[in-house]
């Protein structure tokens, strides 16, 4: 049975693709080709991948991405699709899905909203649900350097904190861009807040996210 992280990852092997290794995304100053190759690192490479994570590794960890990024971008596409090698613990479709089906999501947003003619992708009620789950066990860890407080609202008023303190701002969208916002990708992600005026203006230059 196909799977969130499995979807997510062909449509992110196929956005990059048709977008060209040259190509912008909402990764900082990453293009399309770093963004490939830190998706491959990432699952193949678990000696630098930790790196993402842990300050004292992210020399290793960029040097990794680096060398991975000079491979050609076809090669990059292509590992992609195929996933990570069976002793991967990405392999286990229960982690796959757990640790991927977010990561694909936004990455493949990043790609698509960088683009000039660029789209909205409408997503069917069962992916925005479960994005919204993982949201809401996530939100705490993706809000921790919110200026002030911050609270993540459905239209249909569900609700998840994602950080405590005052003033609060109110983000309310759907699910998919309320993962983007809280991922930090605030500029992108087609939202409303509600709150007071500076404070919304300080959730807005946050670093979010992890």
């Amino acid at each position: 049975m196909s799977t969130h992280a499995k979807r997510e990852r062909l449509l992110l092997a196929d956005l990059l693709e048709s977008a060209g290794p040259e190509a912008p995304t909402l990764c900082e100053n990453w293009t399309a080709r770093d963004l490939a190759a830190h998706v491959v690192v990432r699952e193949r490479r678990a000696d630098a991948s930790a790196g993402i994570l842990v300050k004292p590794l992210a020399a290793r960890l960029e040097r990794v991405q680096a060398e991975f990024a000079a491979k050609p971008y076809e090669e990059l596409i292509q590992l992609i699709r195929t996933g990570p090698p069976r002793m991967s613990p990405f392999a286990l479709k229960q982690i796959d899905e757990a640790s991927n089906t977010v990561e694909f999501y936004v990455h493949a947003e990043d790609v698509r909203r960088a683009q000039p003619d660029w789209a909205p992708r409408e997503l069917d009620p069962v992916f925005s649900d479960a994005l919204w789950a993982r949201l809401e066990r996530a939100a705490r860890v993706l809000g921790r350097k919110a200026p002030v407080g911050l609270v993540l609202r459905r239209p249909d008023g569900q609700t998840a904190v994602a950080h405590r303190g005052t003033p609060v701002v109110t983000v309310t969208g759907e699910p998919g861009e309320l993962t983007l916002f809280a991922f930090g990708r605030q500029d992108a992600a087609h939202v409303e807040l509600d709150g007071d005026q500076d404070a919304v203006a300080r959730v807005l230059e946050a670093r979010l996210g992890v």
